[in-house]
């Protein structure tokens, strides 16, 4: 059970970098909140850590600059 948790939570992490480099989106904030919109009930979970919320900020940035 623990496996297919850490499964979970890395497809959720997946989806919010695919969302973060689509441009949409200025920070990980918003990020998440279209992820929760998306039915992704571990969105929170998948972006606890603060590595993971800078890395999609940062996402963020680089690809609205384009």
């Amino acid at each position: 059970m623990f496996h297919q948790n850490d499964r979970g939570l890395q497809a959720a992490r997946d989806r919010a970098y695919i969302l973060a480099d689509s441009g949409k989106f200025e920070n990980a904030h918003a990020v998440e909140r279209a992820l929760i919109a998306e039915g992704w009930p571990n969105a929170a979970r998948a972006l606890e850590s603060s590595f993971a919320r800078k890395a999609l900020s940062e996402r963020c940035q680089v690809a609205t600059a384009h």
